[in-house]
């Protein structure tokens, strides 16, 4: 290994960097009263900060709960749940001492009024003509909805829902509209089937289900409980090999969205799918209406077998606005989820190069890691270029390996503290480099955006704490700065999944040499140059109760306190020499830095036509780096070289410009 660190394994933590809540159907969980309070106290046991039930975090999971019954707020109406919605406080201290004694009876009202809704909205849908639907309705409407106030508007929202459905499947031909239709049918009857269910046992295990759902995501945004068949889908991703198109999708009740293309699969080689296409059928069979697992079932499929996929694409702007259906031929392959690594290209300036390192993930495998293969990288271009500045590219980087992260940050500091773990005990454990050699010790900038989270952050968030790098690109990283372990352990096939559901937990946060968590605030740059997603609402701040942001005391001269006693006095004569100091050679230049980039995107026309257009998009849903690269041309990356143009020449080092610039780009 090119680098040492803390022997502190975390592989498990940084599961949920890459894989959300996953949902699946199937049997319902092995749960009773008792074994979910069990449960419940075994997850808050483990949980950073969150030990015992409070009326607020009971608020929290009434909430949670009435959603998780009606995630489309097409049941319910507002003065059915008024008293869940603004629970009184004695209400909320009596579901606490419910929940204490094994007693979900209050879940179980709620449940019973659901049961209510349903047969309200099946008689409300018989009054709809659907001969008389409007025209035009936008699936962004059904977005961020509040509970109707009565039964009018509750039969207004279903009409215009109906609209919605129909709309889409009209675009197929008649029978396969017919068939959609079905299915959207079939689809809300085994919903509805689900919670209409009399037998005690299944009722009790649902409500109990929805329950420690409802309790996990109460406490924070990544804490969450998983049935059995979920767990299980869980571990198949974690595992990341499957047969299918490579394409990650969003259900919009009209369709499935296409927001991202997976680098090396089906769908990238085609080069026919496009993103933002909304797929309404395979193989014939319409999928608007049908369940997102269903729907994938049907694009996955046997290697070398096609596929076709219907899709709906539109084209043009304003009102020359339009939609075309295409059919889409693809032949299924083996798609392993395995994060595109690192890409190397320079720049020519002066009498040297700009080097610019795109990492795209914090990997390690048997036969490589990010911080071994970045060394490499750095070091090759030093042997065959003069090497004056490097640009760290870590947008659109969700994280990785915790040690990684340690590794990578090696590369540029001497030794000393990379990040600290603070557990749910509130035990303090840090991580840092040991290997006193740097391999770039030059001038060095970092460029993030909002989609650059943990891993990410710890890198770029302790460069700047040791003033080793500037911070440039979108104000503020993802800002997360929690880690979690789930209860299977992801290395293994053969582990069975407990019939009672599992579940993960948010143990901790981490925390940089200063002290500080980019938990909430994200990492905040020193010069801000908007990039594709600057005016995107994305982030940690906007999720659903998000852990709050904290500090720990410095650890710049690190004292050893997590090392036991006795092995101190004989680490300290390993380690406490040579430790990277704080330092202050950016200071200097980042007023006039700063001032030169603003004045540069200010008079730059292209620059200022994309942020309008930045502003009049900021709905859109795809995180497609290529993609949004492509659109601006990377004005946010030419920006950076400017910038490292700029420190370089502050710095002395002047330019005598070549005859051309020459760029040279190789994948590795």
């Amino acid at each position: 290994m090119h680098r040492k660190t803390s022997p502190f394994c975390l592989l498990s933590i940084f599961l949920t960097l890459i894989f959300g809540s996953l949902a699946a159907e199937g049997a319902l969980p092995e749960l009773n009263p008792k074994s979910t309070t069990a449960k419940v106290n075994e997850i808050m046991k483990a949980h950073a900060s969150h030990k015992t039930l409070t009326p607020e975090l009971v608020k929290r999971v009434l909430q949670n709960y009435l959603e998780e019954l009606d995630p489309t707020k097409t049941y319910f109406i507002e003065p059915d749940i008024h008293q869940w919605l603004e629970p009184s406080a004695e209400l909320l201290n009596n579901i606490i001492q419910q929940y204490n004694q094994s007693d979900f009876h209050t879940f179980e009202e709620i449940h019973n009024t659901m049961v209510h809704a349903i047969h309200r909205r099946n008689d409300l849908e018989k009054k709809i003509d659907l001969s008389n639907l409007p025209k035009d309705v936008k699936a962004k409407e059904f977005k961020d909805m509040k509970w109707v106030a009565n039964e009018q508007e509750l039969l207004q929202r279903l009409i215009r829902l109906k609209a919605l459905q129909i709309g889409t499947a009209s675009k197929l031909n008649e029978e396969t509209k017919e068939k959609s239709l079905q299915r959207m049918a079939k689809r809300q009857a085994k919903y509805e089937e689900e919670i209409l269910n009399s037998d005690p046992t299944q009722k009790q295990r649902l409500i109990l289900s929805n329950v420690l759902k409802a309790t996990a995501a109460a406490l924070d945004a990544h804490t969450n409980y998983l049935t059995p068949d979920e767990a299980s889908q869980f571990m198949i991703n974690v595992q990341q090999r499957l047969f299918g198109i490579g394409a990650q999708l969003r259900d919009d009740l009209n369709g499935f969205t296409i927001i991202k293309i997976v680098e090396g699969g089906p769908a990238a080689a085609n080069k026919e799918i496009k993103l933002k296409d909304r797929i309404i059928a395979v193989n014939g069979e319409p999928v608007v209406g049908m369940d997102v697992v269903e729907a994938v079932k049907l694009i996955r499929g046997e290697e070398n077998t096609p596929v076709t996929l219907t899709v709906i694409r539109e084209t043009g702007e304003g009102d020359n606005k339009k939609e075309e259906k295409l059919d889409i031929h693809l032949k299924r392959a083996e798609v392993v989820l395995k994060e595109t690594r690192y890409d190397i290209s320079y720049e020519a300036f002066g009498n040297g190069v700009i080097a610019r390192l795109k990492l795209y993930s914090f990997y390690q495998d048997h036969d490589s890691s990010s911080a071994n293969d970045l060394a490499e990288a750095i070091n090759k271009l030093k042997a065959e270029h003069n090497v004056i500045g490097i640009i760290l590219d870590l947008r659109y980087n969700s994280g990785g390996i915790l040690a990684q992260a340690v590794g990578v940050t090696g590369l540029f500091i001497t030794k000393g503290t990379v990040v600290s773990i603070m557990d749910e005990n509130g035990q303090i454990q840090h991580l840092r480099d040991l290997d006193d050699k740097m391999t770039w010790d030059g001038p060095l900038i970092v460029l993030i955006n909002r989609l650059s989270a943990s891993a990410s952050e710890i890198v770029a968030q302790t460069l700047q704490d040791y003033g080793r790098a500037i911070i440039v690109g979108d104000d503020h990283s993802f800002g997360k700065g929690s880690f979690q372990t789930f209860t299977l352990n992801a290395t293994t096939k053969t582990e069975v999944v407990n019939p009672e559901g599992e579940y993960k937990v948010t143990r901790g946060r981490y925390y940089t040499v200063s002290g500080k968590t980019p938990q909430l605030t994200g990492v905040l740059s020193d010069i801000v140059v908007p990039g594709a997603i600057s005016e995107a609402e994305i982030g940690e701040k906007f999720n659903k109760y998000p852990l709050e942001n904290d500090s720990i005391k410095p650890n710049y001269d690190d004292d050893l306190a997590d090392i036991p006693f006795l092995q101190r006095e004989q680490i300290k004569k390993l380690y406490k020499f040579n430790l990277q100091k704080r330092l202050d050679i950016y200071h200097p230049y980042l007023s006039i830095l700063k001032s030169n980039s603003d004045e540069r995107i200010k008079n730059n026309k292209h620059y200022q036509k994309f942020l309008e257009d930045l502003k009049k998009n900021q709905d859109s849903d795809v995180e497609d780096e290529e993609a949004e690269q492509n659109a601006m041309c990377d004005l946010q990356l030419n920006e950076t070289y400017n910038i490292m143009r700029d420190l370089l020449y502050l710095q002395g080092i002047h330019w005598n410009p070549p005859p051309q610039n020459k760029s040279v780009n190789a994948k590795l």
